[in-house]
């Protein structure tokens, strides 16, 4: 018995997915064309897998890059390329910290006291384990092919030992130092961060701050002459967005070629007059114009004072004029004079100059802290300027912030351990915060000029979304800034997708890169492997443990050491084993005291190395580079990545780490294309978060609705770069439109395949190929070119609205629905065979087009084919070949004759639609009106198609109107009219209404028309008049810009008949469905009339005279017209127009009682 194809009652694409994944396992599908770790069969396309952080569960976001990443890689193995894929995952750095710390219960201030760093170190690694569990089931459950058996992860010590020797040659290089710098750090998360982490998508959030303009009392005897005659005391107005940082100010910045202006005015509360210094240009944005007026002389300054109270406005006078360079290095009083710099303190409190200093917002003077901004610090390096550094109880300069962002012990006036931002306070929230507080104080001193609320962007943590402050760091730094024209010159190597991010948004930060802090003081992550003298005079830069190892007998040679803590670790043993009996993390080798060589005793620097600095470290410790397989990176093996794929935010993340490792040490890209994916938000476009509970749980989601209709919805929605509003609705949409449709083929193909036994066992017979078969083949073909082109371009989201097009409206609503016959026919013909086999083509071939976005369903349906007709030796589809396209086989005339049949075709159903005429009414005529011959004498030539779906009795294709009757109206223009005629326009309008048909003609026709009222000549043009054309007696015109169509309405009773029992066959076809029926059963119809005696009447004769065509399109034995309803269940009521009720059932023959 021959083999049939298998059938199935219903669509689940939720099974299919458990079959396919059981039939992987089993045939070990992945593993067999996967063997790249085996070194005799080197891949020909590298994917570098970002690795994600295993800082939880991954989220519906993290589908959108792993389906890109897989995709593409599909795609290129079906091309014939060895694919590298090689999971990876960074169970290091600050979101695993923070997770651990809240599920027990600590902050970073316990570790080392309530908790050791082992046993914290050990709590991370079990928290990571666990998320790499579930990570796993993800990638397994989203299809993701990528080897999870030979997989990186970060703590591993192989890795890390990588990471130690790629620092090691950074030190060789002279490209990374150790320094005093300001850099953004994060008091909430107890560490430093780096400038690519402090631009990530959100950490800028709108802030409405309390900003007060400060008097600074100038010390007069240190000013320039020019000012020491003038009376009473100077102030300098500086403002400031930052109150708290005003105790550590040392000193003011002006524009060295700014223009200032002193300006002698009245204090606004004590009415005193004051002299006070700013930015020309700002005057009016500090002395409000609602509350400062200017006068002209000091006459007049004296005479309106009397009137401040009467009038609430204030007088000002300027009385000089100057620029920022005049004023350098004069002195002015302390602010808060609470603490004083350590050292140096004479050279604090003096007026500076700074390019920084901008006259758009402000007063054009900055007030300079060193110890808390960026520019700051600069200023105060360039002119000697002392940080506010205080001696602690151990000796050691501090700021006036610790590192929880308080303010330290021994602050005056209750600010003693206060925080500098509300936000950092835990478990109470305070009311006033401290820049409140301080603004309360300098009003009491006297001290503030005005104060304003202004709303700016300031920077948060990307992790605990908490602000940063810019603090001084004693930090390690990457020279990135040495090599930015090379990293700048190295991208424009690299295709990004879009092409923007990489020419703009990634150009533009690396020309703005700055050096990269690779330091962070948190205890789970790479430890910096440098270690130092007390006085840091002497240090070593280890590069592998093998150095370690030899170092440390050194140590224990001069009793710094005991016993070797890696005395187990077998040198050159590069096996997991042994690499398994040793640790790397904080906790081991902060016990280490290596010997410098002069004897002395040094310590491991205590911090991490930034955790973005491991991931982009990946392509080299991934390989265990350049202690194994280092030909993969030398020779070019498998460096660098021929495709990379994370989201848009990575540009300023593992984007840019990776590049700028392999441009500082490698002179080489690290990657070749780029694919960077865009956000993956609510239905309403908002970002999802728990907080807000629009979050969706990944797994819930494969579960209820298969990985393929979730890969294939992101995929064609949105292309990957652009923000996708994740709908769960429309994935519904997706599985009932384009995989059910899909299904239904493969249903209607099978179902009738197995009836006639088709195999493909014969022959292909291009003689028996009708047009429609030409044009499918085409069709097919032209989709194999594009998507193949689309697919290389890294541009899926095309690739699947093609294929659904296709398949929508090529597949299924053109060729099958046209050729249903061909296969309802009872004898196996040549023709039947030839539709068989062109339709299993199409199938085939989609299969395996779609195969790269839904690897679940083109399995099942590639599998279920080939088992019977074994036109491939493949167990998969994921084995096959992407399928070549035969241009001989393209035929575009052939494709647009029938897009344009297909538009006439939409045309009428849209005039049917309009008129509520059923497709099954046949009707008379269509006029198809087109100019062009060629295309004329084309659509006649397929007229059989156009007779069929337009189901007209005559199709004409006349040149031009002359065949149809047609009325004309007019009316007037008033837009033309009115401006021409004025008052008698309403007059005109009037006769203009009256026109008869030859006049409307005349007007049209000779472009204007010339009529007298009264004695005026009035002359009408085409403009002033609108006119339409309306079709008479029956007709229904529709226009398109090439062509015209025009349909007859008139349904006449042999018309009405004959759509009667169209829709009568409909019914019984319908009724056969729903009672699951096997297509080949014969059946009885019994129907019976609700309706007068005409309707009854007319129905019998109806069914008599149409009888044997009714029995035959429905494999009906006979038909009885019973006199009376019978109360049967399954009976079907159709409605015919209004007039009267039809009941029907339909039974078996083997069920009719005998």
């Amino acid at each position: 018995m021959s083999r049939i194809f298998k059938e199935y009652k219903k669509l689940n694409l939720s099974q299919i997915t458990i079959e396919i994944s059981q039939y992987w396992k089993k045939h070990k599908i992945f593993q067999n064309n996967s063997n790249f770790h085996n070194k005799k069969n080197i891949p020909s396309y590298i994917l570098y897998e970002g690795p994600p952080s295993l800082n939880g569960n991954p989220g519906v976001h993290h589908i959108l890059s792993r389906t890109i990443k897989d995709i593409l890689c599909r795609y290129h193995m079906m091309k014939g390329k060895k694919v590298f894929r090689k999971a990876g995952w960074d169970a290091h750095g600050l979101p695993v910290e923070l997770n651990v710390e809240k599920n027990i219960g600590i902050t970073k201030n316990d570790i080392g006291k309530k908790i050791s760093v082992k046993e914290y170190n050990n709590f991370c690694k079990n928290f990571v384990n666990a998320s790499l569990n579930k990570w796993k089931l993800f990638t397994d459950k989203i299809g993701f092919f990528v080897d999870l058996d030979n997989s990186f992860i970060t703590y591993n010590a192989k890795y890390i030992e990588s990471i130690w020797w790629l620092i090691k040659k950074l030190y060789n290089k002279n490209l990374i130092y150790k320094g005093f710098t300001i850099q953004p750090y994060s008091p909430a998360a107890g560490t430093g961060l780096s400038y690519h982490e402090l631009n990530m998508p959100g950490t800028y959030k709108k802030v409405e701050q309390l900003s007060p303009f400060l008097k600074f009392k100038a010390i007069k005897n240190t000013l320039p002459d020019k000012f020491k005659n003038i009376s009473g005391d100077i102030y300098f107005i500086s403002w400031t967005t930052s109150p708290w940082t005003l105790p550590s100010n040392t000193a003011l910045a002006f524009g060295y070629d700014i223009d200032y202006v002193l300006v002698q005015t009245y204090n606004t509360y004590t009415f005193l007059k004051e002299n006070i210094v700013f930015s020309e240009k700002l005057i009016h944005k500090i002395l409000l114009p609602s509350q400062f007026y200017s006068v002209s002389n000091n006459i007049l300054l004296d005479y309106d004072v009397k009137n401040i109270k009467k009038n609430k406005k204030i007088p000002y006078l300027i009385i000089k004029k100057f620029k920022g360079k005049e004023i350098i290095h004069s002195k002015y009083e302390q602010l808060l004079p609470w603490f004083k710099p350590y050292r140096n303190e004479e050279n604090a409190f003096q007026i500076i100059t700074g390019n920084f200093v901008n006259v758009n917002e402000g007063s054009g003077i900055v007030h300079i802290s060193p110890t808390f901004g960026m520019d700051d610090f600069s200023a105060s390096k360039k002119y000697n300027i002392p940080l506010m550094l205080v001696l602690n109880e151990e000796n050691i300069p501090v700021p006036l912030v610790d590192f929880q962002g308080k303010f330290i012990k021994n602050f005056p006036h209750g600010f003693s351990e206060k925080y500098v931002k509300n936000e950092f306070y835990t478990n109470q929230k305070k009311v006033f915060s401290v820049d409140q507080e301080i603004i309360l104080f300098l009003e009491k001193e006297k001290k503030i000029f005005r104060t304003e609320k202004h709303i700016h962007f300031y920077p948060h943590c990307w992790r605990t979304e908490k602000p940063i402050l810019y603090y001084l760091l004693n930090s390690w730094f990457v020279k990135t800034t040495e090599i930015k024209d090379k990293m700048i010159s190295l991208n424009k190597k690299i295709q990004w997708y879009p092409d923007f991010t990489g020419k703009k948004r990634f150009d533009s930060w690396l020309r703005n890169t700055k050096d990269w802090n690779l330091s962070r003081s948190r205890y789970w992550g790479t430890p910096i492997p440098i270690w130092r003298t007390e006085k840091g005079d002497e240090e070593i830069v280890v590069g592998s443990i093998k150095e370690l190892f030899f170092e440390i007998q050194k140590s224990i040679k001069y009793g710094f050491m005991s016993y070797n803590i890696f005395e187990d670790f077998l040198l050159d043993d590069m096996s997991d084993d042994n690499y398994n009996k040793i640790d790397l993390h904080k906790h081991i080798l902060d016990k280490i005291i290596l010997v410098s060589s002069k004897g002395q005793p040094m310590k491991r620097e205590s911090d991490l190395i930034d955790v973005w600095f491991d991931s982009g470290a990946m392509p080299y410790a991934q390989f265990h580079y350049p202690f194994e397989n280092k030909e993969y990176i030398d020779k070019n093996l498998l460096f660098p990545a021929d495709f990379i794929s994370e989201g848009i935010d990575q540009i300023r993340g593992w984007f840019f780490t990776l590049h700028a490792i392999s441009s500082l040490l490698f002179d080489s890209i690290a990657y070749k294309n780029v694919v960077s994916t865009g956000l993956v938000l609510d239905q309403n476009g908002r970002k999802m978060s728990k907080s807000k509970g629009n979050t969706i749980n990944p797994f819930d989601l494969i579960d209820n609705y298969g990985p393929d209709a979730i890969r294939w919805y992101i995929i064609f929605n949105s292309e990957p770069w652009e923000n996708l509003k994740f709908n769960i609705n429309e994935i519904h949409t997706i599985i009932n439109k384009f995989f059910g449709t899909l299904y239904n083929i493969y249903s209607f193909f099978v179902l009738y395949a197995n009836i006639d036994g088709f195999s493909y066992k014969e022959k292909e017979n291009f003689n028996e190929y009708i047009e429609l078969d030409f044009w499918i083949l085409s069709e097919l073909n032209t989709l194999i070119q594009k998507t193949d082109n689309y697919y290389a371009n890294y541009n899926p989201t095309k690739v699947s609205r093609l294929i659904s097009s296709f398949v929508l409206d090529k597949l299924s609503n053109w060729y099958v629905r046209l050729c249903r016959r061909r296969f309802w026919k009872e004898k196996y013909t040549k023709n039947k065979i030839s539709a068989y086999q062109i339709l299993y083509k199409c199938l085939t071939v989609v299969a395996k087009l779609i195969s790269p976005i839904a690897p679940f369903f083109s399995e099942k349906l590639y599998v279920d084919l080939n088992s019977v007709t074994k036109k491939d030796n493949f167990k998969s589809i994921h084995f096959t070949s992407f399928p070549n396209y035969d241009s001989n086989l393209i035929n575009k005339k052939l494709e647009n004759k029938m897009l344009l049949i297909q538009k006439i075709v939409a045309m009428v159903f849209s005039i049917r639609k309009k008129n509520k005429i059923k497709i099954r009414q046949p009707l008379q005529k269509l006029l198809i009106l087109i100019s062009d011959k060629k295309i004329r004498f084309q659509l006649k030539q397929s007229s059989d198609i156009l007779f069929q779906e337009a189901n007209v009795k005559e199709i004409e294709f006349p040149s031009s109107y002359k065949s149809l009757e047609y009325t004309k109206h007019i009316k007037p223009n008033y837009q033309f009219l009115g401006p021409k005629y004025g008052n008698e326009t309403q007059k005109i309008s009037e006769i203009i209404k009256k026109f008869n048909q030859n006049k409307i003609r005349e007007i049209e026709k000779n472009k204007k028309y010339v009529f007298f009222m009264g004695e005026k000549k009035i002359v009408l043009s085409l403009e002033d008049v609108k006119i339409t054309t309306e079709y008479i007696k029956g007709w229904s015109v529709l226009f398109d810009s090439k062509f015209t169509i025009a349909l007859d309405l008139r349904i006449t009773d042999l018309l009405w008949e004959e759509g009667f029992v169209r829709e009568l066959i409909r019914h019984i076809q319908k009724l056969r469905k729903d009672r699951k029926y096997n297509v080949i059963e014969k059946i009885f119809v019994y129907i019976s009339v609700k309706g007068d005696y005409l309707s009854q009447n007319k129905t019998q004769i109806i069914l008599q005279r149409n009888k044997d065509f009714i029995c035959k399109e429905t494999l009906s034995v006979d038909i009885f017209l019973q006199e009376k309803k019978t109360e049967h269940e399954e009976e079907e009521e159709i409605y015919f127009e209004e007039k009267f009720i039809l009941y029907m059932r339909i039974l078996k023959v083997e069920n009719i009682k005998k």
